[in-house]
């Protein structure tokens, strides 16, 4: 009866601290996050990029609309990918009166190096903390097998890579900012795959300015 109660006490404590622990830290899915939508107040950010310069989105919308581009890091090959297809056509969306910008929860040395591998001259910042992925609702955190993958195949790191250890990352997503402060496009998809092309922020920046 005695280690009958120990066992059953044990079993309490555990509970509990299982619960405490969950409830300390609510983590989010993927699927989870909703982004947010077109017509809504964008978020009055600002971050530091990967040469140490200030960016405020406030500032930036004075000159006309910003483009918003979350990515995962460096050791995404898809983020890569994506972000040199924007690269490419940097030049036609700033004739648009646009300026993109690439956020990651990723330090500034990492920005180094995806700026290397991508070729970006557009501003790569980092979100310190989450915040201005947290803003955006885009914000989530890996099952445990795909933070495995990323940190053993793809060696993200993502414990050291970011400012704190709980490897959460935000859904790719990009959003066009008018010049008003509100959202006037978003590109938001759970699937890391699926980005949006230069062709669809063109369409989206038409007529903003």
């Amino acid at each position: 009866m005695k280690k009958f109660s120990i066992f059953f006490s044990t079993l309490i404590v555990f509970t509990f601290f299982s619960i405490s622990l969950s409830m300390a830290q609510p983590y989010r899915s993927a699927s989870q996050a909703q982004g947010l939508r077109v017509g809504e107040k964008a978020p009055n950010f600002q971050a530091t990029d990967s040469h140490g310069n200030q960016f405020k989105l406030e500032s930036a919308l004075k000159e006309g609309p910003v483009v918003v581009v979350f990515y995962r890091g460096h050791w995404c090959p898809v983020c890569n990918k994506h972000l040199k297809k924007l690269q490419d056509s940097l030049e036609v969306i700033q004739q648009a009166g646009a300026r993109v910008v690439a956020i990651s929860p990723e330090k500034p040395d990492n920005l180094e190096k995806t700026a290397e591998k991508t070729g970006t001259r557009f501003s790569l910042l980092y979100d310190e903390g989450y915040r201005i992925s947290d803003a955006f609702d885009v914000t989530f955190r890996p099952d445990s097998m795909d933070r495995i993958m990323y940190n053993t195949i793809l060696r993200a790191n993502l414990k050291n890579a970011h400012s704190d250890d709980s490897q959460q990352l935000p859904v790719p997503a990009t959003f066009v900012i008018g010049r008003d402060g509100k959202i006037a496009w978003r590109h938001f998809d759970p699937d890391y795959k699926k980005r949006a092309s230069a062709r669809e922020i063109m369409e989206a920046l038409t007529g903003l300015n």
